[in-house]
C-alpha cells in the first residue's frame, strides 16, 4: 500500500513530501519532477510569491543512485521566502506583528480555528495555503516515473477560466506555449482578457480543466468495497485540492440529461476490445476498463480579494475587512499542474494495490500479465 502525506507551511523552512510503499530499483527522473514544479509556478495570473520561489527537488531519504530502496521517501521543496518570515515562522520564539485576527471568507481561516481553537489566524492559513501543494507535485513527479515505466501516462489542460472555454483536444506542445496552459491560442488570448478584468478591478476568477491518464488496462480498482472503487480514489485525490468544487467522470453531469442509450459505451468487436464513446470516462463499476481515464475538476475563485470582504475581528466579534493576504488573480493552470500530481497519485496507490511486490521487477512482470489478459480479450 502506498501511503503519502504532506508538511510543512507556506512561510515555513519548506514544504516536504513522505512516501512510503514503493517498489526498490524505480528509476527516479529528477528533471520530472522539477519539469512539474516549474509548471506549478507558472500560468497567467499568478501572484508575486512565485516571483521569489524557484522550486526544485531535494531528496532527503529513501533514493540512492537515482533509483528507490524500498524504504521510506522524504523529498523537501525549500521556501526562499523564509529568509522574510524567519522571525514570524520560528518553532520556538516568534516576533509579534504578524498575526491575523480577521478571517477571510472562502478560506480555513474561520473553520481551522474552531477545529484547533486557535486565536492568531495564521496558525491556521500558513498550512491551509495551496503552497501545500508543491508538495503534491514533487510526490506527482516522482510517481510519474512509475507509471511511465508501466507505459501510462497523464496530461492536463485548461478548458475553462471564467466564460472564455475551449472545447478542443488535447495538444502537448501547444499547451505548454500557452500562458494558460489552454492548448488553443485564440482561447488562450480570451482567458487573459478575462484574468486582466478582474485583476483590474481588485477580483478573481476560476475556471475549468481536464485531466486524462492514458494507458491504464482493465482491472485497476475494485467494485468489492466501495474504498476500493478506482473512481472513489480518483475523484478524492481531486476533490482534496485547495478551491476544487466539483470533480466530473467522463460526462458527467450532462449523464443525468440524457438517456441510457445515449451514455453507455457500447463494446465494439477488436482486439483489445474497445468501445465506441468513453462516456464512462474509462471506469465501470468502480474498475478502469481500458478507455482513457477522463476527469474535468471545476475551481472556484481564489477567495484572497484585494478590496476584502465582510467578516468580523474574532477578538471581539465586532465587523471588519478581510486581510489581504499577497495571492494570485487566478490558479486554475497551476491547479491543472497540481489535479495531474493527484490523479497520478491515485493511479499509483491503485496499481500499487492491485500487485503487491517489493521489488519494481516484480511489478513489471505482474502487470505486464494483466496488460497481457487483457489484449487478449
Amino acid at each position: 500500500m502506498l501511503i503519502f502525506y504532506t508538511a510543512g507551511e507556506s512561510h515555513g523552512r519548506g514544504v516536504f513530501t513522505f512516501l512510503d510503499g514503493l517498489p526498490a530499483g524505480l528509476k527516479v527522473d529528477r528533471d520530472l519532477i522539477d519539469a512539474d514544479l516549474a509548471r506549478r509556478q507558472k500560468g497567467y495570473g499568478r501572484g508575486g510569491r512565485m516571483a521569489i520561489e524557484k522550486d526544485e527537488v531535494d531528496v532527503l531519504s529513501g533514493i540512492r543512485g537515482g533509483f528507490t530502496l524500498g524504504s521510506p521517501v522524504l523529498m523537501a521543496v525549500w521556501n526562499r521566502d523564509f529568509e522574510n518570515w524567519k522571525d514570524t515562522m520560528d518553532p520556538w520564539d516568534i516576533a509579534p506583528g504578524r498575526e491575523l485576527f480577521t478571517p477571510r471568507p472562502g478560506h480555513a481561516d474561520l473553520a481551522g480555528a474552531a477545529r484547533f481553537h486557535h486565536h492568531d489566524l495564521r496558525n491556521v492559513l500558513e498550512r491551509s495555503s495551496a503552497r501545500e501543494t508543491a508538495g503534491r507535485v514533487a510526490a506527482g513527479g516522482l510517481l510519474r516515473s512509475l507509471l511511465q515505466q508501466l507505459g501510462i501516462s497523464a496530461h492536463s489542460w485548461v478548458i475553462r477560466i471564467g466564460d472564455a472555454s475551449y472545447e478542443g483536444g488535447f495538444d502537448r506542445e501547444q499547451r505548454d506555449l500557452s500562458s494558460v496552459f489552454c492548448p488553443d491560442p485564440h482561447t488562450t488570448v480570451s482567458m487573459e482578457r478575462v484574468i486582466d478584468a478582474v485583476k483590474d478591478s481588485g477580483d478573481t476568477i476560476g475556471g475549468e480543466f481536464k485531466v486524462v491518464i492514458e494507458g491504464l488496462p482493465a482491472g485497476i480498482g475494485s467494485y468489492t468495497q466501495w474504498d476500493q472503487r478506482l473512481d472513489t480514489q480518483i475523484s478524492s485525490h481531486l476533490m482534496s485540492i485547495p478551491g476544487i468544487k466539483a470533480v466530473q467522470i467522463g460526462k458527467g453531469i450532462d449523464c443525468g440529461r440524457m438517456p441510457g442509450s445515449l451514455v453507455h459505451d457500447e463494446i465494439i468487436t477488436s482486439r483489445p476490445v474497445a468501445r465506441n464513446s468513453n462516456n464512462a470516462g474509462g471506469m465501470e463499476g468502480g474498475v478502469s476498463n481500458g478507455e482513457p481515464i477522463e476527469v474535468t475538476c471545476t475551481m472556484k475563485p481564489i477567495p484572497t480579494l484585494k478590496k476584502g470582504l465582510e467578516t468580523i475581528d474574532i477578538r471581539d466579534g465586532s465587523k471588519a475587512r478581510a486581510q489581504y493576504e499577497r495571492s494570485d488573480h487566478c490558479a486554475v493552470p497551476a491547479a491543472s499542474v497540481v489535479g495531474e500530481a493527484m490523479i497520478i497519485i491515485a493511479v499509483s496507490k491503485a496499481v500499487l494495490s492491485s500487485f503487491t511486490s517489493p521489488t519494481m521487477e516484480g511489478l513489471e512482470m505482474a502487470f505486464a500479465s494483466q496488460r497481457a489478459y487483457w489484449e487478449s480479450l
